[in-house]
C-alpha cells in the first residue's frame, strides 16, 4: 500500500488582515523586544502576511507606533485627582509615571521628541492646570510640566537600560564592585553605604523624587528669572 504523501500547503494569497491584528502583533513585539525591533517585515512575518499588505492599512511605522499608543492611552482610567493643586500636580506626575513604567518602550518612542499619543494628552492638561492654580504664570507651568517629565523620563530609561543590561550579562554588577572596593581615606561617605549600595539603588523611590521634584518647582524662588 503506498504511503500517504502529505498535502502540501498551497500559495494563495495570505490571510486577510485587520488594522486590530495589526496593532495587536506589533504591540507583542514592542513589549517584548521594543520599538527598534519593531518592522513592516518582521510584523508581516508574525501575521504571516506580507509588507505590502501590511501597507494598505498603515503607511509606515511612525504611524504604526501612533496607533499601539493611542490604543494604550484610550484605556487609561481617569481617576479623580485631589482638589489642592499641590496635590493635583503630585498624583497626576505619579499617575504618569506610573503608567510609563507598564510600557517601557512607550518612553523609547516619546523620548525622539516627534511621536505622542493625542489621546494622552489629558494628563499633561492636568499638570500644567495644577501648576497653574498652584501660583505659576501659564508659561513657568509648561516649564514645570517639563522639569517633572524629563525626571520621569530619566528614572524610566535608567530602570530601562539597567533591565536590559542585566538580562544580557550573567558577570556581577561593575558599579557595586567598584564602590565596595572605596575606602573611608578617598571616598569616606560612599564607603559607609558600600554595603547597602546594590539595595539602595534597587529601591523604587519614584514617588519620593517626585513629591521633592514638584515642591522645588513650586518654590518661587526656583522659577527661572526669564520666566517671571
Amino acid at each position: 500500500m503506498p504511503a500517504e504523501v502529505p498535502r502540501s500547503r498551497g500559495v494563495g494569497r495570505p490571510p486577510r488582515l485587520s488594522l486590530d491584528a495589526i496593532v495587536a502583533a506589533a504591540d507583542r513585539i514592542l513589549r517584548t523586544d521594543g520599538p527598534e525591533k519593531l518592522s513592516m517585515r518582521r510584523l508581516a512575518t508574525e501575521l504571516g502576511s506580507t509588507p505590502m499588505a501590511l501597507y494598505h492599512h498603515v503607511r509606515d511605522k511612525d504611524e504604526l507606533l501612533l496607533l499601539v499608543m493611542e490604543t494604550h492611552a484610550r484605556r487609561m482610567t481617569r481617576p479623580d485627582f485631589p482638589d489642592d493643586p499641590r496635590e493635583r500636580l503630585v498624583a497626576a506626575a505619579i499617575l504618569l509615571h506610573e503608567l510609563l513604567s507598564e510600557h517601557l518602550w512607550i518612553v523609547d518612542v516619546l523620548t525622539g521628541d516627534d511621536l505622542i499619543g493625542p489621546s494622552a494628552l489629558w494628563i499633561v492638561e492636568e499638570m500644567i492646570d495644577a501648576a497653574v492654580e498652584a501660583g505659576c504664570t501659564l508659561d513657568e507651568a509648561f516649564h514645570v510640566y517639563r522639569a517633572i517629565w524629563y525626571y520621569i523620563v530619566g528614572d524610566l530609561i535608567i530602570r530601562l537600560n539597567r533591565t536590559r543590561r542585566r538580562a544580557r550579562s550573567t558577570t556581577p554588577v561593575h558599579q557595586n564592585e567598584v564602590v565596595a572596593n572605596l575606602t573611608a581615606g578617598t571616598h569616606p561617605r560612599l564607603a559607609a553605604l558600600a554595603d547597602r549600595w546594590e539595595d539602595l539603588n534597587a529601591r523604587d523611590t519614584h514617588r519620593w523624587g517626585l513629591r521633592a521634584v514638584v515642591a522645588g518647582l513650586l518654590q518661587s524662588e526656583t522659577v527661572p528669572d526669564a520666566l517671571r
